[in-house]
C-alpha cells in the first residue's frame, strides 16, 4: 500500500468533485456554462463551425482559471501581481541605500563639535 505525502503542507488540496478541488470544479461549471450559453445564443446568427469555435474562445479563460497555478499563485492573484508590476508600477526603481552606521558617527562627530564650540566661546 502507498500512501502519497506531500513534501509542502500547503500544497496539499482536498479533491471535491471528481477529483477536482472546489476551485476547478466551479470554474469547470463556468466554462461549460458559458459555452452552452455561446453555443445556444449564436447558432442561429453564425454557422454551426464558427460557433464551436467561439464556444472554445470564450470558455477558455473560465477553464484556465481554474487550473493556473504560478509560484502557489491562482490567476486571479497573479493577474493582480502582473498588472501591478507592469503598468501600475512600472518604471525604473533606483535602490537608494542608508548608511546607519556612517548617519550615526556623523551625529556623534556633530554633537562634539558643537560641543567644542560653545566650550572655545565660554
Amino acid at each position: 500500500m502507498e500512501i502519497k505525502i506531500n513534501k509542502e503542507i500547503k500544497d496539499y488540496h482536498e479533491s471535491m468533485f471528481f477529483g477536482l478541488s472546489a476551485r476547478q470544479f466551479v470554474c469547470s461549471v463556468l466554462a461549460v456554462g458559458v459555452a452552452v450559453g455561446t453555443y445556444f445564443g449564436l447558432r442561429d446568427i453564425v454557422g454551426k463551425e464558427m460557433v464551436s469555435w467561439m464556444c472554445v474562445l470564450f470558455a477558455a479563460p473560465f477553464a484556465a482559471a481554474g487550473f493556473f497555478k504560478y509560484n502557489g499563485m491562482t490567476f486571479e492573484k497573479f493577474a493582480a501581481a502582473y498588472i501591478r508590476s507592469e503598468f501600475l508600477a512600472s518604471g525604473r526603481r533606483v535602490f537608494k541605500s542608508e548608511n546607519i552606521l556612517y548617519n550615526l558617527y556623523r551625529e556623534g562627530v556633530n554633537s562634539a563639535v558643537k560641543k567644542n564650540k560653545k566650550s572655545k566661546k565660554a
